[in-house]
């Protein structure tokens, strides 16, 4: 069988299985069979599919028709550029979350707090952009700390970054230019809404601090002031509906010039503050 014969039934399988975009991921199974670079899957349509890739390429079928997502599929999804290894102890990053890097990197920093790393994208990206600056990764997870200190040691920052199991704040007595966090932010009663890939496969402690999904946020404002430098900054990713109520705790814990920023489509998707300088 051609790699094209097999590309086209997997994509029916997909589609028949309600997977939302069913070519897309099909391709990219197909990459990871061929063990290939996914732009040059077309190269390789032409090409008889061997029984060793064909076996793999059956086995990430599988999963995806079992709604795992193809970024633990495969092992890695990229972000700001970068291949980040992920794993069913991480969040998968999403593409909103760069919004964050974005807004971290619009100021300059020598030092950064990244609260609930996963994967450690955030931190890792943006010492990576900042070649001078250090930085201090935190998460409940050993495995996925495991995993964020893997990830640094790949894209080369791992002599600064400090990966430290802390509940937020709780093994972190020094102060940072910039506090950053994707916490989690999904309501209890929210949670059946979520679709399969994320609802059965990613951390179900990453995903939702239980309650009304706002408990990290309460953690980390009233925190933050005791862990910024003065003039320091502090940026949260926020979800759907939160912005008037993460601003309103930023401000209710003395801290200033709260904005809260769209993403590309608009959507409230960052809370930013900043400790006063004096």
């Amino acid at each position: 069988m051609r790699a094209a014969d097999a590309l086209r039934a997997a994509i029916a399988r997909l589609q028949a299985a309600g997977v939302e975009d069913a070519p897309r991921d099909a391709r990219r199974l197909m990459a990871h069979a061929l063990g290939i670079a996914p732009d040059r899957i077309t190269l390789h349509l032409p090409d008889p599919l061997l029984p060793e890739a064909d076996a793999r390429f059956e086995a990430a079928l599988a999963a995806r028709i079992a709604r795992q997502p193809v970024a633990q599929i495969v092992g890695e999804r990229l972000f700001w550029g970068r291949p980040f290894r992920v794993t069913r102890d991480t969040l998968d990053p999403r593409p909103e979350t760069e919004c964050l890097i974005e807004a971290a990197l619009a100021a300059p920093f020598a030092t950064l707090l990244d609260l609930g790393t996963g994967t450690g994208c955030i931190a890792i990206t943006l010492l990576a952009e900042r070649p001078a600056a250090r930085g201090v990764a935190t998460d409940l997870s050993p495995a996925a700390l495991a995993v964020a200190e893997g990830n640094a040691l790949a894209l080369g920052v791992a002599d600064r970054l400090d990966c430290r199991r802390s509940d937020w704040f709780a093994a972190v007595p020094e102060r940072f230019d910039l506090i950053l966090s994707n916490p989690p932010y999904i309501a209890a009663h929210e949670m059946a809404e979520l679709a399969p890939e994320v609802r059965e496969w990613e951390p179900r402690m990453a995903l939702t601090p239980e309650g009304d999904g706002l408990d990290a946020y309460r953690a980390i404002t009233a925190g933050a002031s005791a862990h910024l430098a003065p003039g320091g900054r502090l940026l949260l990713e926020i979800g759907a509906g939160q912005g008037a109520d993460v601003a309103g705790l930023c401000a209710s814990a003395g801290l200033t010039e709260v904005r809260i920023l769209p993403d590309l489509d608009g959507r409230d998707r960052l809370v930013a503050a900043r400790r006063p300088a004096v």
